[in-house]
């Protein structure tokens, strides 16, 4: 891993943190959605969310 800076860990921190929280509450949507396509919509968003956390998250490796 190469060095990175204090602030670039607290952004990194920042955004994992958003995408965690993004991906919680579009789960939550999904869950509660009647409509198919509303439900797909956010089941997308919620992999999305996650897909972007775990790619920040190789950043700290």
């Amino acid at each position: 891993m190469s060095n990175i800076s204090e602030l670039d860990l607290q952004n990194l921190r920042h955004l994992i943190g958003g995408f965690d929280t993004t991906h919680c509450k579009m789960q939550e949507y999904a869950k509660e959605a009647t409509d198919t396509q509303i439900k797909q919509f956010f089941e997308k968003g919620a992999k999305s969310a996650m897909d972007n956390k775990q790619q920040l998250m190789k950043f700290l490796q």
